[in-house]
């Protein structure tokens, strides 16, 4: 067996590198005379020392994995011999820690520290209370001769872990948890994923995926694709096509179906992938009823306990109502929209967040009539500028507009697929109010996270008691040590689905890999998917006045006209570019903001770059691709504080 490892012989092990390097500077001076050369030695031998710090930051590091795990397995993922190694343990019932050296940052370089450390030339090295054992042939026969089962008992035997069910449990089924899941899988883990979708008061559910794939991001752009057609096919006359408008109608009910059909199929593909990555997966209603402990309550209400060593929470938020007569009994939302079986007809969309005014912009743009009724401000937590220069290209275009009003009764005056509500409001300013009629009323006032109801009182995580929202550090953990969280149940962090798959993939990496890497939430591209697209990257005007000043930014912008958009003569000067740049940072790009075709797919090229540390001369030394509208943002000269004329007149 190996012998027993501890920080002061790995310090001892340090010393002879130390040794040499005095030696190799004495050999210098004494061949010369020359002071370059002296220099040289003294530049080579302090070269040497930052090196010789950074390598005992490395077994520093390693130690701390010893230090905190009764069991440290040292490993690659495709090195047969770690892979028997785990399975031991896995056989003897004894948790571990494995660090995938061929996964994590700085693997060679944490390999090579790992030598100097234990002296073993290859993975498995294997520590037990720590211990050096070795080598997977030396572990095996430490587990032989029954050495190892001693070390697991010193200090008791309630000194070794509890065996649990599962490594990992992921509450929730949704984008952030699944990619959880599945990267945890990779590390050898044993994983559950419990995912149950509470019906809405009108009775819509949906498969596995979250909301992101069922009722958010994917039938959302879908529709939207579907209102570009109508105005594509608009535009088109002056492009030299000829129909009649007589012969041009849209079919909800083919839509809706298609939609459907596509959401059913990544249903389907997700269930196959838990199943091929050897992920649990259970249609069933997690609720924590202990430590460690879960309840599963499946669809027939037959309830299962499963314990485990780490859980992540990524139950998603569901929109929320708003307590008035006649809400649930008659309104929808987003969960129930996309899979609604008959048109909505005239509609009714009350709520100014991106949901309110994308499901407006993509229902009016198949030709419905549609009334937005608004509280205070459209898109609160986007820059305002981009805000309501998106509310005006949306009245532009036939979107009516109700502002500072809000409902306060609802009720039914007529039945059918769709019926007729009358919508009673009052004004947010004085006591006026108003009534109006639709066939629908869209609800989208915000979403509540899916927290209160999962047993955290039981475990002891703080949540916000107002909002549900989960307060954590910068790794994703609770206040309960082996309770972790992701995606939009996080307090303070972008309710983003790419958001949440970084988010889960990072942290499995730093819980199972010896990773460190955090996910970023400042830098992170988003798009709404209005009308007019809008695309952001970064801060935006209001925040970066608020961080840095008004003298320390400097904000480029100008109106641009999509070269597609000229034939047919629309929307002259009404697409926008906008970059905030930190003065104080040589005018590195802190801010991205775009309003036009296609800004998603601007906006995705251009966050790698600001990543990256882009400044606006490096900007400016881009050479556009002509004529495309991501063009503008490397001719952009014109600033605000200079009040220049921003309005284009040709390409």
């Amino acid at each position: 067996m190996g012998s027993s490892v501890r920080k002061g012989r790995a310090v001892q092990q340090a010393e002879p590198p130390r040794r040499a390097a005095k030696e190799d500077f004495h050999q210098v001076t004494q061949n010369t005379n020359n002071g370059r050369a002296i220099t040289a030695s003294r530049t080579e031998a302090s070269t040497k020392s930052s090196t010789k710090s950074k390598d005992a930051e490395l077994i520093l590091q390693i130690q701390s994995y010893i230090d905190k795990n009764t069991v440290v397995i040292f490993s690659n993922t495709t090195c047969s011999l770690s892979t028997k190694v785990k399975e031991l343990f896995k056989s003897m019932k004894v948790p571990y820690f494995s660090l995938e050296l061929d996964q994590t940052e700085n693997g060679q370089k944490l390999q090579e520290a790992l030598y100097q450390l234990t002296l073993e030339t290859s993975v498995p090295v294997v520590f037990v209370q720590q211990q050096q054992i070795g080598n997977y042939s030396k572990t095996l026969k430490a587990h032989e001769e029954g050495k190892l089962q001693k070390l697991l008992e010193m200090n008791g035997p309630n000194h070794l872990q509890e065996s649990y069910d599962y490594d990992l449990i992921v509450i929730g089924g949704g984008s952030g948890g699944l990619a959880a899941a599945k990267e945890a899988v990779k590390y050898d883990k044993k994983v559950m994923v419990l995912d149950y979708v509470t019906p809405t008061p009108l009775g819509t559910s949906w498969g596995l995926g979250g909301t992101c794939v069922n009722v958010g991001c994917i039938p959302k752009k879908l529709m939207h694709q579907a209102a570009l057609l109508g105005q594509a096919l608009k535009d088109s006359h002056k492009f030299g096509w000829q129909f009649t408008e007589e012969a041009v109608k849209h079919s909800w009910e083919t839509m809706t179906e298609a939609v459907q059909n596509y959401i059913g199929s990544l249903n389907w593909g997700y269930r196959v992938a838990l199943r091929d990555n050897k992920v649990t997966y259970e249609n069933a209603y997690g609720e924590f009823v202990g430590p460690h402990t879960i309840k599963a309550t499946n669809t027939k209400g037959k309830e299962k306990l499963y314990t485990a060593e780490k859980f992540i929470i990524a139950t998603g938020e569901r929109p929320r109502y708003l307590n008035i007569p006649g809400d649930k009994e008659y309104c929808i939302s987003s969960d129930d929209l996309f899979s609604l079986p008959y048109c909505p007809g005239k509609t009714l969309v009350v709520g100014a967040s991106y949901v309110a005014l994308e499901c407006a912009g993509f229902l009016a743009g198949i030709g419905l009539d549609v009334t937005v009724m608004v509280r205070s401000i459209l898109l609160r937590g986007f820059d305002q500028e981009m805000a309501n220069k998106i509310g005006e290209h949306m009245e532009e275009h036939g979107i009516k507009f109700i502002k500072q009003f809000v409902p306060i009764k609802v009720e039914q005056i007529e039945e059918g697929t769709p019926g007729k509500l009358k919508v009673i409001a009052k004004s947010t300013t004085g006591s006026q109010t108003i009534e109006g009629e639709y066939n629908t009323v869209l609800l989208a006032v915000g979403r509540d996270a899916c927290t209160r109801k999962i047993g955290l009182d039981k475990v002891g995580v703080k949540i916000n008691k107002k909002s549900g929202k989960i307060p954590a550090n910068d790794e994703e953990q609770t206040n309960v040590p082996y309770i972790y969280a992701i995606g939009d149940v996080l307090e303070d962090k972008l309710e983003l689905t790419p958001v949440a798959i970084q988010a889960g993939r990072l942290l499995t990496r730093r819980l199972y890999a010896g990773a460190t890497l955090k996910c970023d939430y400042v830098n992170v591209p988003t798009t709404v998917f209005t009308p007019m697209e809008y695309g952001a990257c970064g801060f935006s005007e209001e925040r970066a006045l608020e961080k840095f000043g008004e003298n320390n930014i400097e904000v480029y912008h100008s109106f641009f006209w999509p070269l597609e958009w000229t034939v047919p003569g629309r929307d002259n000067n009404k697409c926008y570019a906008k970059i905030i740049c930190n003065i104080q940072d040589n005018e590195r790009i802190i801010g991205f903001h775009v309003l036009g075709p296609n800004a998603g797919e601007v906006t995705q090229g251009f966050a790698a770059a600001i990543k990256c540390g882009l400044t606006k001369e490096k900007l400016d030394s881009t050479i556009g691709i002509h004529p495309v509208c991501a063009e503008i943002f490397t001719t952009l000269s014109v600033t605000k504080r200079s009040g220049g004329n921003v309005v284009q007149s040709g390409c």
